[in-house]
């Protein structure tokens, strides 16, 4: 007995969404898409939901690779094939899970059997299984990067290539692929977002009455599933119906010149990279243009597809906010506005010209029969009905990338124990307004010393399952990475035992070895941030800022996750705790306030809490502490001693530490460095932080080395560089003693 699926259909609002499915379900050659959007927001039941509505197909009978029988694929492993009848099945959902192995996404080998009975035996992985169907991953960007590579591999070129051990084989894989992800949870490399076809943000409705009808219903369907199932039959066939019709008509579709120039003169003027963004767009028009049963692409197609195609490639770090500028975007339209008909379609205001996928009550805009009387709502803003106009502004309260985190900021700030009137009169100077990072930089490396077993990454040494193989053991588990001279080490000494007689090498599981290798992993960087009033100089505190934001975007870059302390007046706040959002570490960062005392123990004591619950909940991940201060203590009764102490705790946790040092002036009294050396960590200034700071100092050296001319400009430049760091320290410290 099957249960049955929520049906496509009965999604209240998601019209971005939906419409990106039906537009890949169409046209697969579009590339899949990206969902963006808060948990519990119907992301996975309207994906399992649009897999009941593809069209079945026909398979070769006993093809482990789902070939077509009126076009087999001449390379298939299990091939070759006559053309001829096939066997008909439903098409396939396959899910990918975020643990997945790379033999279990690509296929394997059987190397147990393949060195143990000589038998080369090919193992089918999910890419084969999703061959003509859909491919789900879920939580895509918590995927490891190797594997998303091999995945948007796979989809870009329809076949999938297994190299192992001297075996090569090759299959089809030509899917629908659906990625969804929360982006509190960390973003996507911007290489890994463009090489999904379309991306849209969805978030649950603000309308009570939608969310009434969105409960109403899921209750319905558990209470009773297949007479649920049942009510939205006609609807899922009408649907169903559609997409076969529009898939029909796409070869039909003309994309005139005019269009064209209009989708290339969008990409330019949003200054995406490369080609694929037109493509990509050019494929959506057009489907587009089927969907609505039309075999021209008008403006308002080139438009849709732009909103669906283009916000995610337009993104060039993880601190640019989402989404397009449908002004900027319309100008542009207009500008470059096809001659004859469009001015004229434009104006009719004709329902067909959008291209929403809601035909009426009974189509994919959620529509629902006559007993369900509350209107459908949209829940993703841009691509809704004509009849919807209210939700237009839904996805734009998500701009800032942050989430529902947002409404949560105020309460760190009156958590630190000296904000507003009362700061005055409990932590010693008034609270100063926000100070804006300055421009972030190109960090230096910071790793934790030793080898770790973490999240694969690119910060510090850990023995991972890909990199350079450094040495072997016995398997642990499955075999997989076969060291194969270790393996005939272990067994030569055997061979007589054994009675070998001809020249070959008698081979025994208990010979078997895997290869170790080396890779690299991610870190937990911890920040912890003085915002006291000897640091809320505006002209330090900006610098500060855009050096802790450059070490954001280093963490991003590292694949690691992000916390982040801050401390003043009389106590600490955990601001951020550990999340791969850096884009939310960064929006607590630009609005944190200053003033106040220096409680520098309650903020190390803070991050040493932080991390024993975060080593409870990843053991593997390891940490690094990352202490921007001045060093000074005034907070508590023996500040200093206090400070030491939690410093020392740190320090017998194995907490692996840096110390940013921020203090300036033309008297500097070393206080991070002594803060460093309790951590037993190093100390960096924020002119060492830079990168290009190192490689200058690594030149200036060998310039002195060289002696001459080179050596007396690199001095007079530092004598020169130490007069104005003098002069900026007395303006800080005047500043200071005034506040």
């Amino acid at each position: 007995m099957t249960s049955a699926s929520y049906p496509f259909t009965a999604v209240v609002g998601m019209a971005d969404m939906r419409l990106g499915l039906l537009l890949n379900a169409v046209s697969p050659a579009i590339g899949g898409v990206l969902v963006r959007g808060e948990k519990g927001t119907a992301k996975s039941t309207m994906v399992r939901g649009i897999a009941s509505l593809l069209p079945a197909i026909d398979t070769v009978p006993g093809c482990r690779f789902s070939c077509d029988p009126g076009a087999p694929d001449p390379g298939c492993p299990d091939g070759p094939h006559e053309v001829g009848a096939g066997v008909g099945r439903p098409s396939r959902l396959v899910e990918l899970p975020v643990g997945a192995s790379e033999d279990r996404l690509v296929g394997a080998l059987d190397i147990e059997r393949a060195l143990a009975d000589g038998v080369k035996s090919f193992e089918p992985g999910l890419l084969a299984a999703a061959h003509r169907g859909i491919l789900y991953v879920d939580e895509v960007n918590l995927l490891h990067d190797h594997l998303i590579d091999l995945l948007l591999d796979a989809a870009a070129m329809g076949s999938s290539y297994v190299e192992r051990e001297g075996v090569s084989v090759r299959h089809a894989a030509r899917f629908l692929l659906v990625g969804t992800m929360n982006p509190e949870e960390g973003e996507l490399r911007p290489q890994l977002l463009d090489r999904f076809g379309l991306t849209v943000e969805v978030a649950a409705s603000r309308e009570p009455d939608e969310r009434v009808e969105v409960v109403r219903r899921r209750l319905a369907f558990e209470e009773d599933p297949a007479a649920f199932a049942a009510r939205w039959a006609d609807s899922e066939e009408e649907l169903r119906a559609r997409i076969a019709a529009a898939r029909a008509l796409l070869p039909a579709v003309v994309l005139d010149d005019g269009s064209l120039r209009q989708i290339a003169a969008v990409c330019a003027a949003f200054e995406v990279d490369g080609m694929r963004a037109d493509i990509v767009t050019a494929r959506t028009a057009t489907a587009l243009a089927a969907w609505a049963g039309r075999t021209e692409v008008t403006t308002a197609d080139v438009r849709q597809a732009a909103l669906l195609a283009l916000p995610h490639r337009r993104r060039r770090n993880p601190f640019d906010a989402p989404g397009l500028d449908e002004e900027k975007l319309d100008e542009v339209l207009d500008a470059y506005q096809p001659e004859p008909p469009a001015p004229a379609e434009q104006s009719t205001g004709e329902p067909d010209e959008d291209p929403d996928p809601d035909p009426g009550p009974d189509g994919p805009g959620g529509g629902e029969p006559p007993q369900d009387g509350p209107p459908q709502g949209d829940g993703g803003g841009r691509g809704t009905a004509p009849d919807q106009p209210a939700e237009q502004p839904v996805p734009e309260q998500r701009t800032d990338g942050d989430g529902p985190q947002e409404s949560a900021e105020p309460a760190p700030a009156a958590g630190e124990g000296g904000d507003g009137a009362g700061a005055d009169a409990r932590g010693g100077a008034p609270e100063r307004p926000a100070v804006p990072a300055g421009e972030p930089f190109t960090a230096r490396m910071l790793d934790v010393p030793g080898l770790g077993e973490g999240a694969a990454g690119r910060r510090s040494r850990a023995r991972t399952a890909h990199g350079r193989t450094t040495g072997s053991r016995r398997p642990q588990g499955v075999l997989t990475k076969l060291h194969l001279a270790a393996t005939v080490r272990a067994a030569a000494p055997h061979q007589r035992a054994r009675g070998r007689t001809g020249s070959g090498l008698l081979l025994r599981r208990d010979d078997l070895r895997e290869a170790v290798r080396e890779g690299r992993e991610g870190n937990l960087v911890l920040f912890v941030v003085d915002a006291s009033g000897s640091m809320a100089a505006r002209q330090r505190m900006g610098a500060v800022k855009g050096a802790v934001l450059s070490l954001l975007l280093d963490a991003y870059q590292r694949r690691d996750k992000v916390g982040l302390v801050t401390f003043r007046g009389r106590g600490a706040t955990l601001a951020l705790p550990p999340t791969s959002s850096v884009d939310a570490a960064a929006a607590r960062l630009e609005k944190l306030p200053t003033g106040g005392r220096t409680p520098l123990a309650a903020g190390l004591l803070t991050a040493r809490e932080t991390l024993r619950v975060e080593r409870l909940r990843d053991p593997s991940r390891r940490p690094l502490l990352v202490v921007v201060t001045d060093g000074r203590a005034t907070g508590g009764k023996e500040p200093v001693a206090e400070a030491a102490r939690a410093a020392g705790l740190l320090a017998a946790d194995g907490v692996a530490s840096v110390v940013v040092d921020c203090e300036s002036g033309l008297v500097r009294l070393g206080l991070a460095a002594q803060l460093a050396r309790v951590l037993r960590g190093p100390a960096v200034t924020l002119d060492e932080l830079r990168a290009d700071s190192v490689t200058a100092l690594v030149r200036g050296a060998r310039a002195a080395r060289d002696g001459g001319s080179a050596r007396g400009e690199h001095t007079a430049a530092a004598h020169r560089q130490r007069q104005r760091g003098a002069r900026a320290g007395q303006r800080i410290d005047s500043t200071e003693r005034v506040a």
